[in-house]
């Protein structure tokens, strides 16, 4: 029974039964004892909605299977509560509660029963980036309603469409798809910003969320062309003279469509993981074209269920201090061995990865030589569990006897136990493209999109392994480094012979020219991974601010600057041991808090053997140190003064 929580309990002076409870099981009586009853039995555990209360009910209308006792056969009602919704009666209180809940995720809040007036309407207006999208209730629940829309997820939108930008003025127009539409956010803002440069493909298997696609896209003044069927494949693609202001809209699988054309720039962005759609992406993706992915599987990425990133990615992890660049080093890992089937290879374009997503977007490199050569970058990593060190594998088949040599510290030798472990496999090669980088942070000043600049700039600043304070907004279009993986990539000086033409395929001077690069470029990558500076930090001692801390490594010889995936990480070529060395040495103890930040004052007699010993470590080269040293770091002395030649040797 549903009464509105306005009513009054209160009833007349004479006897009356109670119209939720049967007659044998509580007789009439006066107002004031029944107000009692349905206070306490009846409007306590009832179900509120839009005013309304579903109270429970103890009436026989909801009969309960009969239970058998010797020979007779008893047949008892059961308390229940009636949806005010669909009619139906459910038992529980929790469970009513997750059923008109789900009415509510599916747009259904008219009753049947009760005459009220219908709401104006149940869609609601968002905006973001000047473009208006209609959205259901429940939009900001997945799974459970037809057009999903994540606010969190602008961040991510902003970035897809500066890299979409950077390809549009590359080569125009191209043929963007948009696999998940859901409510089409991300293919409106292409098509509205970038207009006759795009021909943009709004895909969702839905057939509701195609619905308010079509309707978005009327929402902001845009022609639709719908396509339903599989065999109107040939007439969508054969109309090349449709308006610039057209959205072509679908309704396929992913895979299907995938399949059956060819696209410069895809988008996935499913519900979780996207591995089962690599291998339609790079089927028919065209040479030099872009293919961005959005993973929402945090949990198996971030090592929370490791069990079930194995079974996702084949790859074995654990949580480590550099969680979220093991996470996207993953996610290539599979995107490398997908276009690899396909004789293709990548060039890592960007990789984020935060709190709800990891975002990696690639460019495809059409041959079989650049999908060995991407292939070649898959590794394992070995990870020492005591103080968190790692390296790459050496490349080869060959097993190693003691593959503990490999690692920096001599953490196998001091402790008891195996001490390391194997991760991967994992991509091993660059994360970052600064030039195209750069060029999207151009297109993200241009087009005014504040919330993606920040992150831009530190991703430049990580890609070329600089401060901030270095970084110039002058070079943010340099002319002369468009220059990717071999290819000469067209910009707005660039003469017309400088960049190859759309379509064609790659000629063998220009492919060993590409892999000539790559090998003369490996040298200047940034460095894999980074160290946190809490997780390392000395107990009692107060440690230097970050930014003087990486003026500090910078002095020391290092390449060094900030990450993204960590606000307090640091990405630098130094091994762990130095690390440690140069953060002790401008460590403050705690006990003097009036003493200014710089070097620990030490004895003497501690000083001069800590110079023998640094003098010593300064004759191996800091590149040949991360995979040569085999004479235990981890027993080095802290220094008070480090000489700068030393790192710089």
């Amino acid at each position: 029974m549903a009464v509105s929580e306005t009513t009054d309990l209160h009833v007349t002076d004479e006897k009356k039964p109670c119209p939720l409870c049967p007659e044998e099981k509580f007789k009439a009586c006066y107002s004031h004892k029944l107000h009692r009853h349905l206070q306490n039995l009846h409007w306590k555990v009832s179900v509120a909605f839009e005013g309304y209360r579903m109270c429970i009910c103890h009436l026989p209308c909801r009969p309960v299977k009969p239970n058998l006792i010797g020979d007779q056969t008893f047949s008892k009602m059961g308390a229940h509560y009636h949806c005010i919704i669909c009619s139906a009666t459910i038992t529980r209180r929790t469970d009513m509660i997750g059923h008109i809940n789900r009415h509510v995720n599916k747009g259904e809040t008219e009753s049947r029963f009760i005459t009220v007036p219908a709401p104006k309407s149940s869609h609601e207006v968002l905006k973001e980036s000047a473009t208006d999208v209609q959205v259901l209730p429940n939009y900001s629940t997945p799974q459970k309603t037809d057009s999903y829309f994540n606010p969190k997820m602008k961040l991510n939108r902003q970035l897809i469409f500066c890299a979409l930008a950077v390809l549009a003025e590359e080569r125009k127009p191209i043929e963007c798809l948009d696999a998940f539409g859901a409510t089409g956010i991300m293919g409106l803002q292409w098509a509205k910003h970038l207009r006759s440069s795009v021909k943009v493909t709004i895909n969702d298997c839905n057939e509701n969320s195609v619905t308010m696609i079509q309707e978005n896209c009327h929402l902001n003044k845009m022609k639709v062309k719908l396509h339903t069927k599989e065999e109107d494949n040939d007439e969508a693609m054969g109309d090349g003279g449709e308006n610039s202001d057209t959205i072509e809209v679908t309704k396929m699988d992913a895979n299907v469509i995938m399949h059956l054309r060819s696209f410069d720039f895809i988008h996935l962005d499913p519900f979780g993981t996207s591995v089962n759609y690599l291998d339609s992406a790079f089927r028919n993706v065209r040479n030099l074209g872009i293919v961005s992915l959005t993973s929402t599987d945090i949990s198996s990425l971030y090592a929370k269920a490791q069990h079930v990133a194995l079974r996702h990615y084949g790859c074995n992890i654990v949580r480590t201090e550099y969680y979220k660049e093991l996470a996207a080093r993953i996610v290539i890992a599979a995107v490398t061995r997908a276009a690899a089937r396909c004789n293709k290879g990548i060039e890592v374009l960007l990789a984020v990865a935060l709190e709800h997503f990891v975002l990696v977007v690639v460019r495809v490199l059409r041959g079989p030589s650049p999908a060995d050569d991407s292939a070649k970058k898959i590794r394992y990593l070995i990870h020492c569990q005591w103080c968190e060190e790692r390296i790459f594998q050496k490349e080869g088949n060959m097993v190693e006897e003691n593959p503990y040599q490999q690692l920096p510290c001599d953490c196998h030798g001091s402790m008891p136990g195996k001490t390391a472990v194997v991760l991967g496999p994992l991509w091993s090669g660059a994360l970052f493209n600064t030039g195209f980088l750069r060029r999207m942070l151009f297109e993200a000043v241009q087009y005014g999109l504040d919330e993606a600049q920040p992150l831009l700039k530190t991703l430049v600043c990580e890609a070329d392994c600089t401060t901030l304070k270095h970084f110039s907004i002058h070079s943010l279009y340099d002319e002369n480094k468009q220059e990717e993986c071999g290819v000469y990539i067209k910009t707005p000086n660039t003469s017309a012979e400088s960049y190859l033409v759309h379509g064609k395929r790659k000629s063998d001077e220009v492919i060993r020219n590409a892999a000539k690069r790559q090998k003369s470029e490996n040298s200047a990558e940034h460095p894999a991974f980074y160290y946190n500076i809490h997780r390392h930090s000395i107990k009692g001692m107060n440690m230097p601010k970050l930014n003087k801390f990486l003026n500090y490594l910078s002095e020391a010889g290092y390449r060094v600057s900030r990450t993204h995936f960590d606000p307090m990480g640091v990405r630098t070529n130094a091994p762990l041991a130095q690390f440690k060395t140069i953060l002790m040495k401008y460590s403050t103890p705690t006990y003097l808090g009036g003493q200014a930040e710089g070097p620990v004052h030490l004895p003497e007699d501690v000083k001069a053997g800590e110079q023998v010993q640094a003098a010593a470590d300064s004759k191996a080269g800091d590149a040949e140190f991360l995979e040569d040293d085999k004479s235990g770091v981890a027993a080095a002395m802290f220094t008070k003064d480090y000489p700068t030649h030393c790192a710089a040797d």
